[in-house]
């Protein structure tokens, strides 16, 4: 049986439909990815063609296969501490900034999106427990959201590979990690119990209503797969969800000052991060 194949014409309908459910827009240099992913399932589910595929994942009611090809088509490359420059940002700067406006004993919620396998999040919940000397003056939430829900059960067992650890000291490894049979490394049940892990489609206007008085986002590395549209309007998201005052970090290679005005850009010793301004200011 011949395998089959998607067309020019097939590549810009289905890149269109996930543009408008994701807000990821795939160019020509995807093909390679795109195609052979749409023609996994294509197999898969059974499909005679492109269009009778595309047609059930249009229409299917449950939107199951769409979160399966969701799952395939984001990519989940991370590892403990990536870009630590910014986790120094937030217990020597950020955090000292958004206590300002607390007393001890309030919440602070900080929200890591995309959380991929888990390593994001988990490294904030370290990094705070390791420097943040007023850790125990209030109540922290970490929240970690991202689109795929295979990576999001994944996140919530908590065993990574030796590169995901590469950049844990022995001696953190010891106090939060447990060794499996087969080689890998289980982070402790207190912190995968710390992160609050949930399946959020920024596109999806439900998805974000829950998330209110937001102190710190770390989106680092999800926008640079959005077009110019789809970043200002997770920029709004985001800003809507956020506490006056409060800041969100990027990734290296991204600028908030490109994608909206919402934001006022702030320099700090460790790191550049992007803060919504206090009430009252410009």
């Amino acid at each position: 049986m011949a395998q089959p194949a998607i067309s020019e014409a097939d590549f810009t309908k289905f890149s269109e439909f996930f543009y408008r459910k994701t807000g990821i827009l795939f160019d020509e240099s995807k093909r390679y990815f795109v195609d052979k992913r749409l023609i996994d399932r294509m197999e898969a589910t059974s499909s005679q063609n492109f269009n009778s595929y595309f047609s059930m994942l249009r229409f299917q009611a449950s939107g199951a296969e769409t979160q399966i090809l969701t799952n395939l088509m984001t990519v989940n490359e991370t590892y403990f501490f990536r870009e630590a420059y910014q986790f120094d940002c937030l217990v020597n700067s950020m955090l000292e900034e958004v206590v300002q406006y607390k007393v001890p004993g309030d919440t602070i919620r900080i929200w890591s999106i995309p959380s991929s396998s888990g390593e994001e999040p988990y490294s904030i919940v370290i990094y705070l427990l390791e420097h943040w000397a007023k850790i125990n003056q209030f109540d922290v939430e970490i929240m970690a959201s991202d689109i795929d829900t295979t990576i999001l059960e994944t996140a919530q067992r908590g065993i990574f590979a030796p590169r995901s650890v590469q950049n844990v000291s022995r001696e953190l490894l010891k106090k939060y990690f447990k060794k499996t049979a087969d080689g890998n490394w289980q982070i402790s049940q207190d912190l995968r119990d710390s992160v609050d892990f949930s399946r959020v489609n920024l596109v999806e206007s439900a998805d974000t209503r829950r998330f209110s008085r937001i102190d710190v986002i770390f989106c680092r590395n999800l926008l640079i797969y959005f077009d110019d549209v789809s970043r200002r309007a997770a920029a709004k998201i985001f800003y809507d969800t956020m506490s006056p005052g409060a800041f969100i970090c990027l990734g290296h290679s991204e600028s908030m000052s490109r994608m909206s005005s919402l934001f006022a850009v702030r320099k700090f010793k460790d790191a550049i991060v992007y803060q919504k301004p206090l009430r009252g200011q410009a």
